[in-house]
């Protein structure tokens, strides 16, 4: 049988994120980005300080900055934990570009059809189902194929990813009409509420309350995983999937499990970009962010602080792209986005080999333990800490 941990203290377990590999990651990918920064600036023949003065005022420096940071980091919340919530379960969900933007044209369109009268908490919950459930679906499908048939859920995810591009344009143009490729606007009791309204000092920004919603399902995420007996059993099918169907656990069906998760977050991240930001949806809104949150998941994989400071360094670069867009090109930052994740696996490999002992000093493993070890080149292999199959 599996052995059964105890769960207290889980919220605090859930909530850390303050490891040395967790420092090492984000410290190591700010400096590296600091760095490059300044080079690209220089090649550009700009002067580097004027040219990080202008982005930190366009991010951090003033108000509006800091809520447009906001709006940019709330999409990739929860397309980063959707990747993890995939990645617990030993899967990489890459399909998350395709889930957003299949949830979010869905979404918009109940929005659209709702009686105009009906307040926001008739509204919303309807239209936040409805992108889930279309999110949970699409990304269900690569999980099925994966546990079913074997198919590898990233072949599958590249397929229906690029099935979301052919798609999308059509259904906007014959399927609803649409002549500028974007719907209609959605109802007002289906909108969320801009930051400014409590926090003056935002106005202007598109920081909404999408923000904090996302950061509380981090949390609750991160704290089922731990908590909860499929949570469980979704980090054990991570680690082992072999020795976890030898003890009688439903590998499978954990695994579909978690792909319908992943997606239901993944469809979830629409409340940012347009529930709380454009009020319809255009098609190309939200691009990005799945692939993007694959990046903010592996930088802040250790808990949900983490995820959301992760998801946080992504959208300050994103912002400052555009503070300094006259001085240094977008595309530059893509490239800079590029390094961030290069300086993330570089933290990662330092860290373990500094860590990990010579074999011939390291203790001996106790019989039947392998099975239930992470590899150590395992993306999971350091946030895993309390609880694993016992054989």
């Amino acid at each position: 049988m599996l052995a059964h941990q105890p769960n207290r203290g889980a919220l605090h377990a859930a909530l850390h994120w303050t490891t040395a590999p967790g420092r090492a990651r984000i410290v190591f990918a700010l400096a590296g980005a600091l760095v490059l920064l300044n080079l690209m600036a220089f090649a550009f023949g700009e002067a580097p300080l004027d040219n990080l003065r202008r982005a930190f005022m366009g991010t951090w420096g003033t108000p509006y900055g800091i809520g447009q940071v906001l709006f940019k980091s709330t999409p990739l919340i929860l397309t980063g934990l959707a990747f993890h919530v995939s990645l617990r379960a030993g899967l990489f969900n890459i399909g998350t570009e395709g889930q957003l933007a299949l949830a979010s044209l869905f979404g918009t369109w109940v929005a659209t059809k709702l009686p105009a009268s009906w307040p926001w908490p008739l509204a919303l919950p309807i239209v936040l189902a409805a992108a889930i459930a279309v999110g949970a679906a699409y990304a269900g499908i690569a999980g099925a194929m994966r546990a079913r048939l074997g198919v590898h859920e990233i072949i599958s995810g590249i397929m229906l990813n690029r099935s979301a591009d052919v798609v999308l344009p059509w259904v906007l143009v014959a399927g609803l009409g649409a002549t500028g490729l974007r719907t209609a606007d959605i109802v007002r009791g289906a909108k969320l509420s801009r930051l400014d309204r409590w926090i003056g000092a935002f106005s202007g920004s598109a920081a909404s309350v999408a923000f904090p919603i996302a950061v509380v399902v981090a949390i609750g995420v991160y704290v089922w995983l731990e908590r909860s007996r499929v949570g469980r059993e979704m980090r054990w099918v991570g680690l082992g999937s072999d020795a976890c169907a030898a003890q009688g656990i439903a590998v499978a069906r954990r695994q579909i499990q978690a792909m319908l998760l992943s997606g239901a977050l993944a469809g979830g991240a629409m409340a940012g970009t347009v529930l709380g930001y454009k009020g319809y949806y255009e098609l190309g809104l939200g691009a990005g962010a799945g692939f993007t949150g694959i990046a903010v998941a592996m930088l802040g994989r250790v808990g949900p602080v983490a995820l959301v400071a992760s998801a946080l360094v992504f959208g300050t670069v994103a912002q400052a792209g555009l503070a300094i867009n006259a001085q240094v090109p977008k595309e530059a930052m893509g490239v800079l986005e590029a390094a961030v994740i290069i300086f993330v696996a570089l933290a990662a490999r330092t860290h373990k080999a500094v860590a990990v002992p010579p074999p011939e000093s390291a203790p001996a493993d106790p019989p039947g333990s392998s099975a239930a070890k992470p590899p150590s080149d395992s993306p999971m292999a350091d946030t895993e800490a309390s609880v694993r199959p016992s054989c």
